[in-house]
């Protein structure tokens, strides 16, 4: 997601913080690089040229000078990019809310309304969806298909062509729900038809969200798009798609803010749970390197329900830990778009990410996999209690076998298993007070030396 604008802001800030000097020529080099940077993540070129006048003057003002001018040249450059981001808008939910969905053909609504859903559903909330697409023939048949993929019913009428007919069909059966998701029909463009037929679903259904699904790479072009929308259709939010696939991201994300539309999601994969909520101040830190934990553990509740977490997390405070906790929690990091994406949230790990490479990612990505294999490949017992494994070697050929994987690759899994339980053990004998100073120097020494992933 904007990766080649993340590290020259980086390389810029690093080059502010580690200069020894602060001089004209090594000013102009900054500001040229931030130039070409935010050009060609397609933000506006007067938000640029107004941004980097104000980063050139207060880096040339000879009133301050020293770490205090490096630091106020840096606290400027971040708050001048959070207010080309634009403001944070949170969707507060009560006992019965409507969120409805608009925009052209090919944004995305469809497939946007079933991650919404995986999204809320996960939080604990009674989600449906009802389409009211009636141009696109083969529109109420993906919306079943896509809510499907998440458990979340949908509510479709493929040969009625009055919104308001299926609209009110439904009624009585859409009651239990306290959340309901509206699929509405797109255009080529924002016609007057169009917008007749919004403002009337509007009128009908009186929703308490309206937003806007656009494509990130639609660049700065989203501005009269939302502001478009705005006037006629009352929106109250847009949802970015396609956050993963283009450098024009910033052009999108930029004039949403200019047409003072807050940006609420973005969908950055192709995955149920490839939906983030917009953060300008957690986006910006993202892209800074410097993590973003707190859109890590709304991925984490995007990937696994409420009540498996709560489970896995009591029997984890208890000192316990089973074999499959530790494959959920493998296969978690896996639907939550890979190591890579996991650890450029986690503060701190984003430049380790970048020194192992795409290769090394790519082999932990395809232990998740083997992992999951062996564990198939256990009977109950062995699932239940691994540790008759540990002496008995024609089961785990057994296992490598039928995994096929290697009895090395097994033993690995069974040791990492090994280790994660007794350090789950001693931190729940930590907690409760059963263990002295001395064995948590011993724990400490051992799990520092032999614990890796």
């Amino acid at each position: 997601m904007l990766e080649s604008l993340g590290n020259a802001l980086k390389k810029t800030t690093d080059k502010i913080a580690n200069a020894v000097l602060l001089d004209k020529k090594l000013v102009d080099s900054i500001i040229k690089d931030l130039q070409r940077a935010l050009l060609e993540a397609d933000v506006n070129v007067a938000l640029v040229i107004q941004l980097t006048d104000k980063i050139k003057k207060a880096a040339l003002d000879t009133r301050v000078s020293g770490i205090e001018k490096k630091e106020h040249i840096i606290k400027l450059l971040h708050d001048e990019l959070i207010k080309i981001l634009g403001t944070k808008k949170d969707l507060v939910l009560g006992k019965k809310d409507k969120i409805m969905l608009v925009g052209l053909y090919g944004a995305g609504k469809t497939t946007t309304i079933s991650k919404i859903a995986s999204y809320y559903k996960k939080r604990g909330h009674n989600v449906c969806a009802i389409g009211l697409d009636v141009h696109r023939p083969a529109a109420p048949e993906q919306l079943k298909q896509a809510c499907d993929k998440v458990d979340v019913p949908a509510f479709i009428d493929e040969k009625e062509k009055n919104p308001a007919l299926i609209w009110k069909k439904y009624q009585d059966k859409l009651k239990p729900y306290d959340l309901i998701l509206i699929d509405t029909a797109g255009r080529d463009a924002l016609s007057d038809d169009l917008i007749k037929e919004i403002r009337y679903i509007h009128t009908l259904i009186k929703p308490s969200e309206t937003l806007l699904v656009m494509p990130a790479d639609i660049g700065q072009s989203a501005k009269a798009q939302a502001k478009a929308f705005k006037e006629s259709a009352k929106i109250t939010g847009v949802i970015i798609t396609r956050m993963d696939s283009t450098a024009k991201a910033g052009g999108a994300l930029t004039a949403c803010s200019e047409a003072k539309v807050p940006v609420v999601f973005m969908g950055t994969g192709e995955k149920p749970s490839d939906l983030e909520t917009f953060d300008p101040e957690s986006f910006l830190s993202r892209l800074l390197g410097m993590g973003d934990l707190k859109t890590l553990m709304e991925k984490i509740h995007s990937s696994m329900d409420q009540k498996t977490l709560e489970k896995q997390q009591s029997r984890i405070s208890e000192g316990k830990l089973t074999m499959k906790d530790l494959i959920d929690q493998i296969e978690t990091m896996g639907s939550m778009g890979g190591i890579g994406k996991i650890t450029s949230m986690i503060p701190g790990l984003g430049k380790a990410t970048e020194k192992l490479g795409e290769e090394k990612l790519e082999e932990q990505e395809q232990k998740i996999k083997q992992y999951r294999n062996i564990y198939d490949s256990m009977t109950q017992e062995e699932k239940l209690d691994p540790q008759i494994l540990e002496k008995q070697t024609s089961r785990i050929q057994r296992i490598a076998k039928g995994s096929g994987t290697t009895t090395a690759q097994v033993r690995a899994l069974l040791k990492q298993y090994k280790m994660l339980s007794e350090m789950i053990k001693s931190q729940s004998d930590m907690t409760s007070g059963k263990i002295d100073q001395k064995t948590l120097m011993k724990l400490a020494k051992k799990f520092g030396k032999k614990m890796k992933f």
